[in-house]
């Protein structure tokens, strides 16, 4: 009875349901919009460690994120090789450079440059072309996402980067990384184009067998290599991500958004929720005049406030689905991981239920007599 005296009420007063709807769909899409672009930029960050297929990787002291440039002796693959439980060890090269354009336009790129012929951490999707085409000396690949930018280079065609000559010879379907534009390539002609000494390589990543514990390989190659930062694939990732939060801002301006979206999310289901209840001040007197209990009174309120919550959570998602889908595969990055929509819905729901107490508090000080003044 109480949840249908609850539900008649907002269906009597619609302006001012549909005001409170409002407002927990305000929470559930601008909060989910801000964070799903977070958690797209967090894919950017560490695109190259989740899809590397590498279970360790091995870096210059004290870096903590993949994108530095470091420098290792490549003579470190040979040590690393010699213990049974490594699959595969191969080297890397990560390193900037600047594209000309045809038109003599320079942007900057991030190339990246794979040991051949096993190529590991190369692309995973491709528009045209195929990863067998870095084997070639000059072959290198650009993203789909990044044509505009580089003025739209054919493919089979020569460019410079950095003064080195490279073919464009596969493009890559939605491959970006933080910084922008990456460019693969095999690992002597990124090492032309970086500069870095014969020798040398920026990353080290390898393979555990199936048998063998991750972090106990890690922990072997820390003994061996005490000069080197040795961290698995998730390590590195996390620590990539953190690093970007705390010294880009991205963590303050987006957390910034979030606070302000559910703020005014709260305060409009607060406000709206306080005028239904001064709307309704003689049937909340009628209810207790004819028996009705605080409890009961509350219970009323509480149910109006859960069905305004559900229903607003619902078509919040709805708005925040089709933005998602509408950004896929195009320039602004977006991301939802699973554990998401829950948590957001039983957080939207947890705002709006106290969005509303100051509403309940309202309602149950009416006063029963005041029906008859």
């Amino acid at each position: 009875m109480r949840r249908k005296t609850g539900f008649r009420i907002l269906t009597h007063d619609r302006s001012t349901t549909a005001g409170s709807v409002l407002g927990v769909v305000a929470i559930v899409f601008l909060v989910g919009q801000q964070l799903a672009i977070m958690f797209g930029l967090f894919t950017y960050m560490s695109v190259l460690v989740d899809h590397s297929g590498a279970d360790i990787w091995v870096l210059t002291k004290d870096v903590d994120e993949v994108n530095s440039s470091g420098s290792l002796p490549v003579r470190y693959v040979d040590r690393i090789a010699g213990l049974r439980e490594v699959e595969w060890v191969e080297p890397l090269i990560l390193g900037g450079g600047s594209f000309r354009s045809r038109e003599g336009k320079y942007q900057p790129v991030q190339m990246v440059g794979l040991p051949r012929p096993r190529l590991e951490n190369g692309p995973w999707r491709f528009d045209e072309g195929s990863l067998q085409v870095l084997l070639d000396s000059e072959g290198a690949t650009v993203d789909s996402l990044d044509l505009k930018v580089l003025g739209y280079p054919g493919l089979l065609e020569f460019y410079e980067v950095s003064g080195r000559r490279i073919r464009i010879s596969a493009i890559t379907r939605n491959i970006r990384g933080f910084g922008g534009t990456i460019i693969f390539t095999n690992i002597e002609k990124a090492r032309e184009v970086s500069g870095l000494p014969p020798g040398r390589c920026s990353h080290i990543i390898l393979k555990v067998r199936p048998e063998a514990e991750v972090s106990a390989v890690a922990s072997a190659i820390r003994t061996l290599l005490p000069r080197t930062a040795v961290l698995t694939s998730p390590q590195l990732a996390a620590s990539t991500r953190l690093f970007y939060i705390l010294n880009t801002g991205i963590g303050s301006s987006f957390g910034f958004s979030v606070i302000i979206g559910a703020l005014v999310g709260v305060v409009i289901i607060t406000l709206t929720m306080y005028t239904s209840v001064l709307n309704h001040r003689r049937d909340y007197a009628v209810l207790q005049a004819i028996g009705a209990r605080k409890r009961d009174i509350l219970v009323v309120v509480f149910w109006q406030a859960l069905i305004v919550g559900l229903i607003g959570v619902f078509v919040g998602f709805l708005f925040l689905a089709g933005f998602i889908a509408g950004t896929r595969n195009g320039q602004l990055p977006t991301n939802m991981p699973l554990w998401f929509p829950p948590l957001h819905a039983a957080i939207t729901l947890v705002l709006c239920l106290l969005g509303s107490t100051q509403a309940m508090r309202k309602a149950v000080k009416v006063e029963p007599a005041s029906v008859f003044r």
